[in-house]
């Protein structure tokens, strides 16, 4: 998982990590950056497998830059599967789906993914964010 000829391997955090990107890919990134945490801003982000991660009660989703495209790691074959119809036209695989910097997932799609993601998390965790 971790990017392969993209200058991060010493990024110690998610914002050294963005900023050893290109701009283009650091500024989609970016994007989904903000998307994601305006979904869930109590996350914690960390640098996992050499890319930025997103956890709330376990794993949630993910992030990268590679040389030829990003990625948006959903980390749920059942996600992608229920989203399938939304994500049409997209490169994806099991728990991934893969875009170019110049055409960035839509904030819509994102938001979509993330909550559904949320709601994996808490259902496995028996809880909800209102009971924290």
């Amino acid at each position: 998982m971790s990017p392969k000829n993209v200058n991060t391997t010493d990024a110690s955090d998610v914002d050294n990590y963005l900023a050893a990107l290109p701009e283009a890919a650091r500024e989609a990134l970016s994007k989904l950056r903000q998307t994601i945490k305006s979904v869930v801003p109590e996350a914690t982000e960390v640098i996992s497998y050499r890319v930025p991660t997103f956890k709330y009660r376990g794993s949630l989703v993910a992030y990268a830059a590679f040389p030829d495209h990003c990625s948006f790691f959903v980390m749920s074959p059942a996600v992608m599967e229920a989203h399938k119809a939304d994500l049409k036209g997209y490169d994806t695989s099991k728990g991934t789906i893969h875009f170019s910097p110049d055409k960035p997932l839509p904030e819509s799609l994102v938001k979509k993914l993330v909550q559904a993601r949320l709601a994996e998390n808490e259902a496995r965790a028996g809880k909800s964010r209102s009971s924290k």
